[in-house]
């Protein structure tokens, strides 16, 4: 054999090789900006480094409605990117689009990855599963609603934390405006004081199980006598300086609880971590929602908010099998804890919160635990979630209603019958699109 043949054939060796062991490369859009974007990139780091065949890029694509429609867009172009972040107001129009994504339960057990969604924490499960119970979507950044309170301000009120809404406005709020505080504020009604208020009640949300069994006739169900009775406490609550609604923005509400102004703060607990990276000038804890005795004597379970990862479809059975081993190691335990102790964001499996509490993070941030605790009390027929096509658009109805109520500007009354038929137009649009 002369030379040049050597020369080549050992070319063509070098490049098969090279074929034969090149990565699989997905790429991952996402919307968790500054240090949550930072956490999401060290995961996709390890990932990359912890074996030879695949290598995901994650890439910031705005805010959870920017992400949402340009992958939306990318789809519909033929672009998408292997896995989409979508936030939970958005599931059902990524669930809803036939052909857009691939079970992540199938896409796991196709691959060989060992799948049972009981070991998920209960209030984990069923968010972004279809009627059947099969899980579409990947929980991801996954938090809940609970109650932040300043330690020093309740102690010098001379109060606990509230366990219901009826010792809040009896006891715990007199006591802590005679003290100089303002009770409470919230950061997101819909999310807050509509969704989970219909899941700590156990109150249907909507018809056809909350959504989960189709678009077609689904209305939703939030102008009923709880939910109506609790805003008109908020409005007392307010004039008697109790409360304080601050406007829709999240820091708007949050900012007077971390300057001490406010005392007790309903926010998410993934907000656990930023909360203790700063210098608040006061203990803080937390503990769970509270609820009215007048409506429940048997509290449940929180769902989760925040997003989940749904595998888009249209890839190759190569990238697809990245995406299945990229959730493997996403959703092991030691990711899981690390993303937990970064982030705030619960840990989604059962293996996860066990390395948390053998590990004693609890011990030394008992707060850290509470979103947990709270997604994993007793659940009920309303506590898995609601799956409403054109939510983004029906939570804008109910902030918009929510601010009128809250400064005066329309009844209790006719702010829910607005939402009613608001959202049931909305839905049935939805509906439409379903055919």
């Amino acid at each position: 054999m002369t030379f040049w043949k050597i020369a080549a054939l050992n070319v063509a060796v070098t490049i098969s090789a090279s074929a034969a062991f090149a990565e699989t490369e997905i790429t991952l859009w996402h919307a968790m900006g500054g240090k949550l974007g930072e956490t999401v990139n060290k995961i996709a780091e390890d990932f990359n480094a912890s074996q030879d065949d695949y290598k995901i890029t994650p890439v910031f694509k705005g805010s959870y409605e920017e992400t949402l429609t340009a992958g939306i867009a990318a789809f519909r172009a033929g672009e998408q990117p292997n896995i989409m972040q979508v936030f939970d107001a958005g599931a059902a129009t990524v669930i809803g689009a036939k052909g857009a994504t691939i079970p992540v339960q199938d896409l796991l057990t196709d691959n060989g990855v060992n799948f049972d969604i009981n070991d998920y924490i209960s209030g984990v499960r069923y968010f972004y599963a279809d009627s059947d119970g099969k899980m579409i979507g990947m929980p991801f950044n996954s938090s809940s609603p609970i109650m932040y309170y300043n330690v020093d301000a309740l102690e010098k009120a001379g109060v606990t934390p509230p366990k219901t809404w009826e010792e809040f406005q009896s006891v715990t709020a007199p006591a802590l405006k005679a003290a100089g505080y303002i009770g409470l504020s919230q950061s997101h009604l819909p999310w807050i004081f509509t969704e989970n208020f219909m899941s700590r009640h156990n109150l249907p949300f909507a018809t056809n199980d909350n959504g989960y069994d189709g678009a077609e006739g689904t209305q939703i169900l939030v102008n009923n006598d709880a939910i109506k009775a609790h805003f008109t406490a908020l409005t007392e609550w307010k004039d008697s300086g109790f409360f304080e609604w601050y406007g829709t923005g999240w820091d708007d509400n949050q900012k007077p609880f971390e300057d001490g102004d406010v005392a007790i703060w309903l926010g998410s607990s993934g907000s656990f971590g930023g909360l203790m990276s700063k210098d608040l000038g006061f203990e803080f804890s937390a503990t769970y929602l509270p609820y009215w005795e007048a409506v429940t004597t048997e509290p449940k379970q929180t769902f989760i908010g925040g997003a989940s990862l749904f595998a888009m479809s249209g890839k190759s059975a190569e990238e697809n099998e990245a995406t299945a081993k990229f959730f493997e190691f996403l959703t092991s335990a030691d990711v899981q804890y690390f993303w937990h102790k970064e982030t705030g964001y619960v840990p989604i499996t059962e293996a996860a919160y066990e390395l948390a509490k053998e590990d004693g993070h609890y011990d030394r941030f008992p707060a850290a635990e509470v979103g947990i605790q709270q997604l994993s009390l007793p659940g009920g027929d309303n506590t898995k979630g609601y799956r409403m096509g054109f939510y983004v658009q029906i939570r804008d109805v109910m902030n918009r209603e929510y601010g009128r109520i809250l400064t005066g500007e329309t009844s209790v009354e006719d702010a829910f019958n607005n939402i009613e038929k608001e959202a049931n137009d909305l839905l049935a649009r939805f509906a439409k699109t379903q055919g």
